[in-house]
């Protein structure tokens, strides 16, 4: 058995059992991946999947603990990897981070500034894509780490940093009637079409909740994923929006104003999260650190045995 054939079999398993998806993924071919893995199953003596001609449809028992297995070899390889290149080439490297178009657009720019002063030749690329997707990017080792509102504390696999709370704003032109409303209440915004974020992106889900508390079922007239779209769209009056408070930009949004709604929706938590075991370059430690600066060292320590379950912002 070899690491080639693990890798095969790990991609084939995370791909929903698509070769031809895996076999891209590994640039190479569907032939090549089918071969290796018969191999692996022969020299193991038990069946990884189950077929149906030359479809994959299921991975048996034995499979299913066999890419456990497969995927903790391949972590502690990867693992590694990184040690060594830690001591070899301090503060070199590169540095993925999956995020979420506000996150990119309002919350990473300081930080992505502060570590390229300190780490000029660390690689760093931005991935972008909903929650989910994130989750998946990490787990999948495309990012090294994640940063979200939504999901990424439903993957036991993670580690979870909770690092800071926000509330949603409601955004409407200076001259709308909302803006008269005092106290700001759910029945009068609902009587407008809402303009908001996706269903899987920065609260959306407990927006919805909210409403519908109440007996409320506002008509949504648009959603994004993008907190500059959903503005862009209010100013040209298709409806209220209602984003985060962090992506309103006072004195740049102009002609519109953001209410106050954070007696009306649940605060969020923003969250990073990077793959359980995994090797953190020292870098690495100081990106989430310019992220969340009440982490220290220690913290992902205890985040890595006990889940974050007694960590708090």
């Amino acid at each position: 058995m070899n690491i080639q054939q693990f890798r095969y079999v790990s991609e084939v398993a995370r791909r929903n059992l698509n070769v031809s998806e895996a076999a891209h993924a590994l640039h190479t071919s569907q032939p090549g991946v089918s071969k290796q893995i018969r191999g692996l199953e022969e020299e193991l003596g038990a069946a990884i999947f189950v077929r149906q001609g030359r479809r994959f449809t299921a991975l048996t028992d034995a499979g299913r603990e066999i890419v456990a297995a497969a995927d903790r070899i391949l972590a502690e390889i990867s693992n590694l990897k990184a040690v060594g290149e830690e001591f070899a080439h301090h503060a070199k490297g590169s540095l993925a981070v999956g995020v979420t178009h506000t996150q990119a657009r309002y919350a990473l720019p300081p930080v992505v500034t502060a570590f390229k002063k300190r780490f000029p030749d660390v690689k760093l690329k931005l991935l972008q894509g909903n929650p989910h997707q994130l989750a998946k990017m990490v787990l999948g080792g495309e990012a090294d780490l994640a940063i979200a509102t939504e999901a990424l504390a439903e993957y036991p696999e993670l580690v979870t940093l909770p690092c800071y709370r926000w509330h949603h704003c409601v955004v409407v032109p200076s001259r709308h009637p909302l803006a008269k409303v005092k106290p700001l209440t759910l029945e009068a915004i609902a009587a407008y079409p809402i303009v908001t974020y996706d269903s899987t992106f920065a609260g959306r889900n407990s927006v919805d909740r909210s409403f519908a508390a109440r007996g409320l079922a506002p008509e949504v007239a648009l959603t994004a994923l993008d907190s500059d779209v959903i503005k862009s769209y209010v100013a040209l009056g298709l409806g209220v929006g209602i984003i985060s408070a962090r992506a309103f930009r006072k004195g740049k949004d102009e002609g519109l104003v953001a209410l106050d709604c954070a007696h009306l929706f649940p605060m969020q938590t923003t969250r990073l999260a990077y793959k359980r075991g995994a090797y953190l370059r020292n870098y690495t430690v100081e990106f989430i650190r310019l992220f969340a600066p009440h982490v220290r060292g220690a913290d992902l320590k205890q985040l890595e045995s006990d889940a974050g379950e007694n960590f708090s912002i």
